[in-house]
């Protein structure tokens, strides 16, 4: 694998431990430099900051079941490391449509915070920051993972690797299992499918003034300038996963949603949000007592809300709350 398509050589990670032999594995270097591009293709993959930790920690431990001799005869170990960690998220991906059939209401991929606030100022809550793992970039929006949603495992492969990360069809075929030239059809029709959903995204300052102004309407519960930052046609998704309660009804209009979240605002007093990045765009964080108890995500059109996805399960805010990850060489990360 081409040494331009790994990301994020200055990733530290604990040393693994020396071989029996007593001799370092060949490209221990590479191995350590190799993670955070694993992170970064696995969550794109997946949708999960958690399950791409998982799936990474699966493939580095798969390194060393190897015996030495099998290692050193591997040329590019980073290649294999990408190669086992994209089969292991396909097989995820396969079964994850059995287990989200099962899921309770809607399933949101899962929100990464950036470095800081987008407004400026310290980031709250304890949150434990993954910008050092997951790039933050276009094809990291909610938006896009939320479209990505639609293909199969197979399409989101063969297009993550080859248009977001830029490996050739030959390197994907070995992954998916199929030929060149049926990736290649693959990654076509993942792309016609975003490009159908996807609109073109406002600079982000002005998301940044949309969502700065629509928390003022909400906090003064000022229905009419909500509605008035609302496409008449917005729609609303929240996933609660059964560990937290969500809107159940679906908002027809944007008055109606606007009523909801003032409802929202009126039953909980000691609802504070504040504004935060989400997927490298401008977002809103709910905090209970000072816990983040929802993080919400936008996308923008002609400067109103067009859709807005609001993330419940505790389990997908661990990002969002001190709850620590453990790396895949076994330390906490």
């Amino acid at each position: 694998m081409s040494d331009d398509a790994t990301e994020g050589a200055g990733d530290t990670m604990t040393t693994p431990s020396i071989p029996r032999d007593g001799h370092p594995d060949p490209g221990l270097s590479t191995l350590m430099s190799e993670r955070r591009q694993l992170i970064n293709v696995a969550y794109r993959l997946l949708g999960s900051l958690a399950e791409a930790e998982d799936a990474v920690q699966e493939t580095y431990a798969r390194w060393y079941t190897l015996s030495p001799e099998q290692r050193r005869a591997i040329d590019s170990p980073g290649a294999w490391l990408t190669r086992v960690a994209g089969r292991i998220c396909l097989n995820l991906l396969n079964s994850a449509r059995a287990r989200r059939e099962n899921y309770i209401g809607d399933w949101i991929p899962e929100p990464l915070p950036g470095s800081g606030e987008w407004s400026g100022g310290r980031t709250g809550g304890g949150a434990v920051d993954p910008a050092d793992r997951v790039t933050l970039d276009e094809s990291i929006t909610m938006a896009f993972l939320v479209v990505l949603e639609s293909t199969t495992p197979a399409e989101r492969v063969a297009f993550v690797l080859h248009d977001v990360f830029r490996y050739p069809f030959a390197e994907v075929a070995d992954i998916v299992g199929r030929t060149p030239a049926a990736c290649r059809q693959l990654a076509s029709s993942a792309r016609r499918r975003l490009r159908a959903a996807r609109t073109p995204a406002p600079p982000t300052a002005r998301q940044a003034a949309v969502v700065r102004n629509f928390r003022r309407a909400w906090e003064a519960k000022d229905i009419d300038a909500l509605i008035g930052l609302l496409d008449p046609d917005v729609t609303a998704t929240g996933d609660g996963g059964g560990l937290a309660t969500t809107v159940r009804r679906r908002f027809e209009d944007a008055g109606q949603l606007a009523r909801g979240l003032v409802e929202l605002v009126d039953r909980l007093a000691d609802l504070t949000i504040v504004e935060r990045t989400v997927n490298g765009r401008p977002g809103l964080v709910a905090r209970q007592d000072g816990v983040v108890v929802t993080v919400y995500s936008f996308d923008i059109a002609d400067d109103r809300i067009t859709h807005n996805w609001a993330v419940r399960n505790p389990e997908k805010l661990r990002p969002w709350t001190g709850r620590r990850h453990r790396r895949p060489d076994g330390a906490l990360a």
